[in-house]
């Protein structure tokens, strides 16, 4: 089949179940939590392949803490997985697609465009009485062959020229508001954002588990600044959640084209001499209601 939009519900779903051109791809992974081998092994989707993020679809070495897998890594990844270039992959996660959507992007970027991530996750699934299974799935290998460079991906020398542009590139954080405004950081070694990004938090795209209406997701982007015409440039801690923010202006903006900085702040912070910023940016535009659930 071909998706119209990167997100396909639970429903829709549930129609392709018996094509034999589907792949289900589990990739539950939490920062710090229980990993997704073990969420995987106590019930996942029936014939759903489990994938690794970190041993599969992260590059061992790069900017930031989750570079970019090689073309090599990433065949190799999806070929164990059973996927081929003729396949439909649907991938899963437990965290409002803020994970699912990384192997969307990475699935894009090396040239597969039949790719969708499952809007809801495994919450609306239960939710709508789906029965989880705890049988592996042990796909017979596929035969994918990676042609990268079909979304675009930008360094921290680039964000840094075109970001000091006039009427340059918009910046747009996908981190929680308080690591943002730099009043907390957890996981790196400086606090704060890149100077004149706009947050984006990746929650606020939700309506509890699943994805916000186009016209409303549409509408909040605009009131960040994004507009048809601008260069949209997305980044997070290390490129994960940045993903989900690029597969949400992607539904709300179809022919929007969003580049993703690919070491995020993990890759900006650990160099002394790169600019940051604390609190709220000028003209910021807050959601009025609190950050939905997920």
């Amino acid at each position: 089949m071909s998706f119209s939009t990167p997100l396909i519900s639970v429903e829709a779903l549930s129609t392709l179940a018996a094509s034999p051109r589907l792949r289900l791809i589990d990739l539950r992974w939490h920062l710090n939590g229980p990993s997704g081998a073990d969420l995987y092994a106590r019930g996942h989707l029936d014939g759903a392949v489990f994938v690794d993020l970190e041993a599969a679809l992260t590059a061992p070495v790069g900017p930031g803490r989750h570079p970019i897998a090689s073309r090599a890594q990433f065949e190799r990844a999806m070929r164990a997985a059973g996927v081929s270039n003729d396949t439909t992959v649907v991938v899963y996660d437990d965290a409002g697609g803020s994970v699912a959507s990384r192997l969307w992007w990475l699935l894009r970027y090396y040239g597969h465009t039949e790719v969708a991530v499952l809007d809801g996750g495994l919450a609306r699934y239960e939710a709508l009485g789906g029965a989880l299974s705890t049988r592996a799935t042990a796909p017979e290998p596929g035969s994918f062959v990676a042609k990268p460079g079909a979304m675009p991906v930008v360094s921290a020398l680039t964000v840094e020229a075109r970001a000091a542009e006039p009427e340059g590139a918009l910046l747009l954080d996908a981190r929680a508001p308080e690591r943002y405004r730099g009043e907390v950081e957890p996981v790196d070694a400086r606090a704060g954002h890149i100077p004149s990004a706009r947050n984006a938090f990746w929650q606020w795209h939700l309506d509890g588990a699943v994805f916000r209406s186009r016209e409303a997701l549409a509408a909040h982007f605009a009131a960040l600044g994004v507009t048809p015409s601008r260069e949209v440039i997305a980044y997070c801690g290390s490129g994960v959640t940045a993903s989900q923010l690029i597969l949400a202006l992607t539904y709300a903006m179809p022919s929007l084209t969003v580049s993703l900085y690919e070491g995020s702040w993990s890759d900006w912070c650990r160099d002394p001499s790169r600019p940051i910023a604390t609190g709220e940016a000028p003209g910021q535009l807050w959601p009025s209601s609190p950050s939905p659930r997920c």
